[in-house]
């Protein structure tokens, strides 16, 4: 391997375009040897001023081109598979930004294809897991000294959903980091979902059912709820609530400057997941190169991707149906060696 890893990064949109910057100037042991995107003219500006990385508008291409030695994926979700497989018929590591594949029976594919090389080459992106403020509750709730878990309390509230989302994506897409950091803190799988709707916002748009409340069962009994409201108009805030047999802990409070002037204070409220989560998103990044460079493949696997990909499939049928639905997981392919929820 190269001094440098030479990476390849799959969408020059709002989140792969961040990557190339984080890739660049943020990460140490890394360059952007390559950038993949339909738009030519999007992936140009996206290595604008990067020294030989090279574009493509063809993802297989990128992954052939000299120098690409690992893979972070960034395209849409429906893209993933295709990108995922690829990249393992080439034994490239790969980082992939969640959803791994919006699909269970695609996530099933790319976990039995992964299972055939005998060996790990994905890292999907649930960067929470990376965040200061969840890895201070995972040792906490892991260490004991509070009990055993009981129940989750969450909230996940952003500023204003885009024009094409859908009652759905709430969960596929925003309830998505819930369901892994849930089954992370916890060290356990999800087994049952139940998703109420209560009175819509009158700042949702036209037919969104915002906010959404969403309710897991677990395998040992614990409960999770979470508060789903993408158009609550004045910020981004991500909480998150143990509460245990000798205490209770909370995040995503204090994750903000408190400004005071002119005889006032205020809090300052993130407006976006990549002003929140930004030192996630570094560290996340960062711990990929490493071990990749190491020759090894950490973090959440393509099991962790399958698993969130089930549990959220069964809370749209909830959400259309108000029925409480069963959570049905494959048998887990072996040979695999993907960390299980609670690593």
């Amino acid at each position: 391997m190269a001094e440098l890893l030479g990476v390849a990064v799959l969408g020059a949109g709002h989140m792969g375009a961040d990557h190339v910057r984080r890739l660049d100037r943020v990460v140490s042991g890394a360059r952007v040897a390559a950038v993949a995107d339909p738009d030519a003219e999007r992936a140009k500006e996206a290595v604008a001023g990067i020294d030989g990385a090279v574009v493509h508008t063809d993802p297989e291409a990128v992954l052939d081109a000299p120098g690409v030695e690992a893979v972070l994926i960034a395209s849409p979700g429906p893209a993933h598979e295709e990108a995922l497989l690829a990249a393992f018929a080439r034994r490239l590591p790969v980082l992939c930004e969640k959803p791994m594949v919006p699909g269970s029976e695609g996530a099933l594919r790319v976990v039995e294809a992964e299972a055939r090389l005998g060996r790990r080459l994905a890292q999907i992106g649930f960067m929470r897991r990376y965040d200061a403020e969840y890895q201070r509750l995972k040792s906490l709730l892991d260490s004991g000294r509070l009990g055993r878990p009981l129940m989750l309390h969450c909230a996940h509230r952003n500023v204003s959903s885009p024009p094409d989302f859908t009652s759905a994506m709430l969960i596929e897409s925003s309830v998505s980091h819930e369901i892994d950091a849930a089954r992370w803190l916890l060290g356990q799988e999800l087994t049952a979902v139940t998703v109420l709707r209560p009175r819509s916002s009158a700042d949702a748009p036209e037919g969104l059912a915002d906010p959404q409340f969403v309710l897991f069962e677990t395998e040992r009994g614990a409960l999770v709820d979470v508060e789903v409201f993408v158009n609550c108009g004045f910020g981004y805030q991500v909480r998150c609530e143990a509460v245990c047999e000798a205490g209770s802990a909370r995040i995503g409070d204090a994750h903000t400057m408190v400004v005071t002037a002119a005889g006032g204070a205020c809090e300052e409220v993130a407006r976006d997941y990549l002003v929140r989560f930004a030192d996630a998103y570094d560290r996340e990044v960062q711990s990929w190169v490493d071990a990749t460079r190491r020759g090894q493949v950490t973090g959440p696997g393509t099991w962790d991707g399958y698993a969130a990909a089930v549990v959220a499939e069964a809370g749209v049928r909830s959400l259309h149906s108000g029925a409480r639905v069963a959570v049905d997981l494959a048998p887990r392919p072996a040979p695999h060696t993907s960390a299980g929820p609670g690593r």
